[in-house]
C-alpha cells in the first residue's frame, strides 16, 4: 500500500512553508506515518519517528484519565468538591472554592480566569504553590453555567492527583497511566527530552523571517495542562487505547470500557466555540457529518498539534508541528483532507453574511483575558483582530512583546447570537462568536475557546 499520508504530509510542508512535522494516521487497523522538515533551523536533524514534539494540552487528556483510574480505584469521585481533596484550595469568591467539583475541572466550566500562567519553580512543590495563587484569579462567569477553556484548572486537577497519590503529579502519571501503556517515548521534564531528537519550535514571521521560539519549556505549574512531549507512534498508541476497551497492550485493564467510554460523552454544552460542540472528561467533542469527533490538540511556543478520532470508525490522525503560526492551517488542512479521503466527511464553512459598517461597528472595541489584550476594528468593511499577549505571558509562554500585528479578519456567519468565523489566514476556519449583556449590548467575545471580557467600546473605524 503507498503512503498517502507520506505523500500529503510533503505536499502541504512545501506549501505552507512548516519548519518540521511528524503525523501518524490508524485507518482500517493499519498505521501509516508522514514526516517533513528538520527539528530546528539552526541545528537542523531530520524530524523522524522518534522525534518528540510538544503535545500542548492534549495532556490534558492524560490528566483525565489518571484521574478516571483514581475514580476506578474509588478514591476519587468526579461530583465531590475538589475541597475534599485539597482542603486548602481557596478562590476570589468564597462560595466558588467551596462548591467546584472535580468534573468542572475537567470540563472548563469552573468559570475563573483559565490562562493564568505563573512560573512557580521547578521544584515538587510547584502545583501546590500555584494553586495557592489561584486564590486571586477573577471569576468570569458563574460557577457550571459556561465553557471557557480553562488551563488553571487542569493545573489543580493535577494537584488533586497529588493529594491522593501522595507523590508528584509526574510521577503518578507515569504509574497511572505511561508505564502500564508503554508510553516510552512520552516525557514530562526537559532533563529528559533533551537527550533525545527532540523539535524546536519556530515563528514564521510575515516578512519571511523564521525564528527559533523561546522560552521551549512550559513551567512546572502548568505540566497537567499541557507539559508532556511525545514522539508520534507514542500518540498513536494513546489513541488507540481510547479506541479500545481501556485494556493495555499486554491485556492489563486500566479502566473499565463505561468509563473509558463517559470520557467521550458530553457534560457540558458549548456550541458555536471553535473547540467544537460539547466537552466530555477534558476530550472536546463536535458532530460532523452526523459522525461524532473526538479531538483534542495543543499549542505551546512554536509547536502546534492536532489529536482527532472518530470512535466509530477506529479512525485517528496525529499531526504535531514546530511551526507557528502557519502549522495551525497545516494541521487543519491535513485533518480536512484525511476526514473526507478515508471517511467521506467534508466540514462546511458557514457563508459570510453582508453586514454594514454601522452594525459592525456594535463590535468594535478593546476586549481582553489574563493573558490577552485584543482589538477589534471595522477595516474595509470587516472586522479585524488584532491580538497581543500580556508581557507577563511572554515572559513564561513565550511569544511576540506586543504581538505580531498580525490583523485576524473575522466575518458574521448566519446563526443563533453573534457568531463570525476566521474568514483567512493560518487560521482560517476558526470558530467563534460574540456575547451581549442582558440589554443587548455586547460585551464579550468567544474566541479561541476563551471568554474575553469587552473593556471599552471605540468607533472601531479604521480604512488603513
Amino acid at each position: 500500500m503507498s503512503n498517502e499520508l507520506q505523500d500529503k504530509v510533503s505536499e502541504l510542508a512545501a506549501e505552507l512553508e512548516v519548519v518540521g512535522v511528524a503525523a501518524g494516521i490508524l485507518v482500517d487497523e493499519q498505521e501509516q506515518y508522514g514526516f517533513s522538515g528538520v527539528t530546528s533551523v539552526p541545528n537542523p536533524l531530520p524530524v523522524e519517528e522518534g522525534t518528540l514534539f510538544q503535545i500542548g494540552s492534549t495532556t490534558k487528556t492524560f490528566t483525565a484519565a489518571a484521574l478516571l483510574r483514581l475514580v476506578d480505584q474509588g478514591r476519587v469521585e468526579l461530583e465531590a468538591p475538589v475541597r475534599t481533596y485539597v482542603p486548602e484550595f481557596h478562590t476570589k469568591q468564597p462560595e466558588v472554592g467551596e462548591r467546584v467539583t472535580v468534573l468542572q475541572l475537567l470540563n472548563h466550566t469552573a468559570g475563573w480566569d483559565g490562562d493564568f500562567f505563573a512560573d512557580t519553580g521547578n521544584g515538587d512543590d510547584a502545583l501546590e504553590r500555584y494553586v495557592g495563587r489561584m486564590a486571586d484569579l477573577d471569576q468570569l462567569t458563574p460557577l457550571g453555567e459556561q465553557v471557557s477553556y480553562n488551563n488553571a484548572s487542569l493545573s489543580l486537577a493535577g494537584r488533586v492527583i497529588e493529594k491522593v497519590c501522595g507523590t508528584t503529579y509526574e510521577h503518578a502519571v507515569h504509574d497511572l497511566l505511561l508505564a502500564p501503556l508503554g508510553l516510552d517515548n512520552t516525557w514530562f521534564f526537559p532533563t529528559d527530552v533533551i537527550t533525545r531528537r527532540f523539535a524546536v519550535g519556530h515563528t514564521c514571521h510575515q516578512d519571511g523571517r523564521v525564528t527559533v521560539a523561546r522560552p521551549w519549556a512550559v513551567p512546572r505549574s502548568a505540566a497537567p495542562a499541557g507539559g508532556l512531549s511525545a514522539n508520534v507512534a507514542d500518540q498513536l498508541a494513546w489513541a488507540r487505547f481510547h479506541l479500545g476497551d481501556g485494556t493495555a497492550p499486554d491485556g492489563t485493564r486500566l479502566l473499565p470500557a463505561t468509563l473509558l467510554r463517559r470520557m467521550q460523552e458530553p457534560t457540558a454544552d458549548m456550541r458555536g466555540s471553535d473547540l467544537g460542540d460539547y466537552v466530555g472528561l477534558s476530550w472536546l467533542l463536535r458532530d460532523l457529518d452526523g459522525t461524532r469527533l473526538v479531538e483534542h490538540g495543543g499549542g505551546t511556543n512554536g509547536q502546534l498539534s492536532a489529536f482527532t478520532m472518530a470512535p466509530e470508525h477506529g479512525f485517528a490522525l496525529v499531526s504535531m508541528t514546530n511551526s507557528g503560526p502557519n502549522g495551525i492551517r497545516f494541521n487543519h488542512d491535513l485533518l480536512e483532507w484525511a476526514l473526507e479521503h478515508h471517511l467521506g466527511l467534508r466540514d462546511h464553512l458557514p457563508e459570510p453574511l453582508a453586514v454594514g459598517a454601522e452594525q459592525l461597528a456594535a463590535f468594535a472595541g478593546e476586549y481582553e483575558t489574563i493573558a490577552v489584550t485584543g482589538t477589534v476594528t471595522v477595516e474595509q468593511g470587516g472586522l479585524k483582530l488584532v491580538g497581543r499577549p500580556k508581557p507577563g505571558v511572554v515572559e513564561i509562554m513565550g511569544g511576540e512583546e506586543g504581538g505580531s500585528g498580525s490583523k485576524i479578519p473575522l466575518a458574521l456567519v448566519a446563526g443563533a447570537g453573534d457568531p463570525f468565523v476566521v474568514s483567512d489566514g493560518p487560521g482560517k476556519g476558526t470558530r467563534g462568536y460574540f456575547t451581549r449583556d442582558a440589554q443587548g449590548v455586547v460585551n464579550g467575545m468567544h474566541f479561541a475557546g476563551r471568554l474575553a471580557t469587552r473593556t471599552s467600546e471605540s468607533s472601531g473605524r479604521s480604512e488603513a
